[in-house]
């Protein structure tokens, strides 16, 4: 099924999307799950492929970009040309305008359209933001339909000329707590096409649920297509509690009386502090000081716990992995042994955030022949869907495909 991928990002949507990746074996749940995993390896699996394959990726970062392509370069031919950095806005005009920009034949889009104007840690400008599409700042005083808070318009413009069977959205939890802007969402992506979409309700996703080290909450807006509907899925997808063998959102496979949750203890397995480690991603990390718990990003991770929602917008001040003794580190042999206060590294946040150890995210050089920093990985990481969590929605879509659609 031919996968249209929008603000992709470095590809944590991807990934979990297109399967055959790298995961914690905690993270599955074999016995809710046993036909996930494909390979099984000490602490680590290789989950099976799903029936997605990703063959349009946008967006308007040249690191994510860049590192999008270093890691689908290994699996399939033509990465850089499947990638396109543009914004969205400037890709539904051009096709507007008669320009070939989508491929046909699209089964699915997604798009995790940016979250920073509804998220608590930002603003909260919502549909009133003053960010452009492109990344810039607007030059006007009133907000446009091509402001950053009105981005998923455009991603409805892309699902109204692709006509995919299905489509997923996802945002920060956050919007759902903005008056009435969840409504609004879910009725404008409903008329995609000219209301040809039963749009599910969307639904707040805890990753520590599905297999992920973290706290992330994230809401999720799932579509389907109703004159590709078969009449059993129609009618189950409008009834006020729909069948869970309809329910397009995954089941919980943590916590309570299932799998444990996995654990930043689980998650790090295997690494070697940044000083002795050959992985780049390793070896690099934040340098900003400790500045005092009333500050954000201040503690400690727990090890024994999930670990917290790895934030695009930290300004360096990314979580510790270990606070000195007079700062309140609560790690008492690592310190007895002489490991000192740190911040988290970029491979610890990918670890929290499922991306394999074979996704590289510091790279050489980019495009532009620039190094991308610590502080541009960390963003990137803190921007994508978790991919364990991705693989989730992937897999509970794919085993339903075939009763939801007409194939002919």
């Amino acid at each position: 099924m031919n996968l249209l991928s929008l603000f992709s990002g470095c590809g944590g949507m991807d990934i979990g999307f297109e399967g055959n990746f790298v995961c914690l074996k905690k993270s599955i749940n074999s016995d809710i799950h046993p036909t996930w995993i494909q390979k099984s390896e000490g602490d680590w699996v290789t989950v099976a492929p799903t029936i997605f394959k990703t063959v349009f990726a946008n967006d308007i970062r040249p690191d994510a970009k860049a590192a999008w392509v270093s890691y689908f370069s290994q699996m399939k031919d033509g990465a850089n040309e499947l990638y396109h950095l543009d914004s969205i806005v400037d890709l539904v005009k051009r096709a507007k305008s008669g320009e070939k920009i989508f491929p046909d034949d699209i089964d699915i889009v997604t798009g995790g359209f940016p979250c920073q104007d509804f998220s608590i840690a930002g603003k909260r400008l919502g549909f009133g933001s003053q960010n452009s599409h492109n990344g810039g700042k607007l030059s006007v005083d009133e907000p446009t339909a091509e402001n950053r808070g009105h981005l998923y318009m455009w991603m409805r413009e892309v699902i109204a000329l692709t006509e995919p069977k299905l489509f997923i959205a996802e945002n920060v939890k956050g919007l759902t707590n903005l008056g009435d802007v969840k409504k609004i969402i879910e009725h404008d992506f409903a008329k995609a096409g000219g209301n040809g979409y039963i749009v599910v309700p969307g639904r707040v996703l805890y990753a520590a649920d599905y297999g992920v080290p973290q706290s992330r909450e994230r809401v999720f807006f799932i579509g389907l297509k109703k004159s590709a509907l078969t009449i059993n899925a129609r009618k189950a997808l409008t009834l006020p509690e729909i069948p869970p063998e309809y329910d397009p959102y995954p089941i919980k496979t943590h916590g309570g009386r299932l799998f444990p949750l996995v654990t930043c203890e689980d998650a790090f397995v295997g690494l070697s502090e940044p000083g002795e480690s050959a992985d780049l991603s390793q070896r690099k990390y934040s340098m900003a000081k400790y500045m005092g718990s009333h500050c954000q990003g201040q503690t400690e991770v727990k090890l024994n716990s999930v670990g917290p929602t790895i934030r695009s917008e930290h300004h360096g001040n990314i979580e510790f992995r270990r606070l000195s003794r007079e700062h309140g580190g609560q790690h008492t042999e690592e310190l007895e042994a002489g490991f000192p206060e740190r911040r988290l590294t970029v491979r610890e946040c990918a670890r929290i955030q499922t991306f394999p150890d074979s996704y590289q995210f510091i790279l050489k050089k980019t495009e532009n022949n620039k190094g991308v920093c610590a502080s541009e990985a960390y963003k990137i990481i803190g921007n994508a869907v978790p991919c364990v969590l991705a693989y989730n929605i992937a897999k509970n879509i794919e085993a339903k495909w075939n009763l939801y659609f007409d194939e002919e």
